[in-house]
């Protein structure tokens, strides 16, 4: 059941820039009813996961997502689609519930095209992750549920952005969100930097998703790649999780560093590492020097 069903909605006739949004106090609930407290005793309570990723460097913004939407126990659509095309320069990686994570984005897309008709051009990444947040703060203790992370391009260079329900809007290098984020966060540390190559964020992102989707239940399916250039977003590809992960398992792992280029990399360490050696040579089985802490040799055994 949707969540406009319950609740019977009618937007009021407003003079302001969304005539089709109804206020927060627009909802009409059975008579003594507090909104929050119908919805949550007579809201659905469905358990629902996800792992999303987004990331800013040189040359772009990489959005990543699995494609499975759950529904409880139950996997409800193997093949869905987490990133959500805004305009040409931004997109939107979604979490939570499917139907209001799609709803949002279409009124996001209306607000956006009737401001750029007004005005002529396009609204900055900021604008529009601002947009967002406040549309939907209206809304919050209504059991409403979007976590969305904004990738875009404007006129300041890559953008990333990300908005809550509540609305909560931070700008930031790196998010993950879902059930599957703490994964993901483990291999987006190890790996990322602002300066690395378009190969190395894409295997960073598939890396980062495909582990994610192997420890959290919630997360499967494909892997859903997206790349915001300069100009324009592009879909680079989609890989089933399970056969990547597979692959990755496989990938040689890196050789650790020889001792020679360790010493040569610490070159205090290595000498004073020589310098107590000969320290000890020079001294005596059953003498002691002033530093020393150590037992005599004759002693240390009882």
């Amino acid at each position: 059941m949707a969540l406009q069903d319950v609740c019977k909605w009618q937007a009021p006739d407003t003079q302001g820039p969304s005539p089709h949004l109804p206020q927060a106090g627009g909802w009409l609930v059975p008579r003594g009813c507090d909104p929050q407290t119908f919805l949550q005793i007579h809201g659905p309570r469905l358990a629902h996961g996800t792992t999303t990723l987004a990331f800013r460097f040189r040359h772009g913004v990489i959005a990543a997502a699995d494609t499975r939407s759950s529904c409880g126990s139950y996997v409800a659509c193997p093949a869905s689609c987490k990133v959500i095309p805004v305009h040409q320069h931004l997109l939107g990686t979604t979490s939570g519930t499917s139907a209001d994570c799609a709803t949002w984005y279409r009124v996001l897309q209306r607000e956006l095209r009737l401001r750029e008709l007004r005005e002529g051009q396009l609204p900055s990444v900021a604008s529009a992750a601002k947009l967002l947040s406040a549309m939907m703060s209206h809304y919050r203790g209504l059991d409403l549920c979007v976590a969305t992370a904004l990738c875009g391009w404007d006129r300041s260079g890559p953008m990333l952005f990300y908005v809550y329900s509540d609305g909560t809007r931070l700008q930031g290098d790196i998010f993950s969100v879902g059930s599957g984020s703490p994964y993901a966060y483990g291999v987006l540390d190890r790996g990322y930097h602002y300066d690395m190559t378009t190969q190395e964020a894409y295997a960073l992102a598939r890396c980062a998703v495909a582990h994610a989707t192997h420890r959290d239940a919630y997360s499967g399916g494909s892997v859903d790649l997206f790349h915001v250039r300069k100009s324009g977003w592009e879909h680079v590809s989609r890989s089933d999780a399970c056969v990547l992960y597979v692959e990755l398992q496989k990938l040689p792992e890196p050789e650790p560093e020889p001792e020679e280029e360790a010493s040569h990399a610490h070159p205090e360490c290595a000498t004073a590492h020589s310098t107590v050696e000969d320290r000890e040579l020079s001294v005596g089985p059953g003498e002691m020097t002033p530093g020393d802490s150590r037992m005599p040799a004759g002693t240390e055994t009882l």
